[in-house]
């Protein structure tokens, strides 16, 4: 199904330790452009999480009604906790021409992909296991074996990565993020883009 919206719609997936929030954290703070989608989730709050920044923090219940109303673009259950995408914020913001970035699992990912076919899916791949296991392990937030189960389930979400537009290894982060706002930059001046962003020229011109 397509969907249009003057503004872009961006899906970035990653495992755990893959240095996606990092990045995309970077890009927002260097691109005033794109605004980050908040999510749902039922999980307990991580060190300096607020609740409306980072996530909105909600119960399972609460949770299942907004499900039963059909409220979420998408949602998955995730290393046993839910998550979610406010449908009515994200359509708000990209009808006004906002950018708007989602930090998503693989299955959320697909999810959008099938409701928005425009949408820019972008994966990012660690350089190796090894790395991924030093980065979740100096991260100090998990015990040993949520760790490893975190890497088993890796496994199964870098096979996902085919199903992406754009692949950004994350070995260098200052290369990674000049590769992701290269993405964003392209996006950007794509025919259809820009004719949804700049539909007066478009009609002046006679190209709309």
């Amino acid at each position: 199904m397509s969907t249009q919206f003057p503004g872009n719609l961006f899906v970035v997936a990653a495992p755990s330790g893959a240095g996606k929030s990092t990045l995309v954290n970077a890009l927002l703070g260097c691109d005033p452009r794109i605004q980050l989608s908040v999510s749902f989730t039922t999980r307990a709050p991580r060190g300096a999480e607020v609740d409306g920044r980072d996530y909105v923090f909600i119960g399972r219940d609460e949770f299942q009604h907004h499900i039963d109303r059909g409220e979420f673009l998408e949602w998955a259950e995730v290393h046993g906790n839910l998550y979610g995408t406010s449908r009515r914020w994200l359509e708000q913001r990209m009808s006004d021409g906002t950018d708007v970035l989602l930090e998503i699992d693989w299955q959320g990912a697909a999810q959008v992909k099938a409701q928005f076919d425009n949408a820019v899916m972008i994966f990012i791949l660690p350089p190796s296991f090894e790395e991924l296991r030093r980065r979740l392990t100096n991260r100090a937030e998990d015990s040993a074996e949520v760790i490893e189960s975190r890497l088993r389930e890796a496994r199964v979400e870098l096979a996902q990565a085919r199903n992406f537009d754009f692949i950004i290894l994350n070995q260098d982060f200052t290369h990674a993020l000049d590769d992701l706002r290269q993405v964003v930059a392209a996006q950007r001046l794509r025919y259809a883009a820009q004719r949804l962003s700049h539909p007066e020229v478009f009609r002046a011109l006679g190209i709309l």
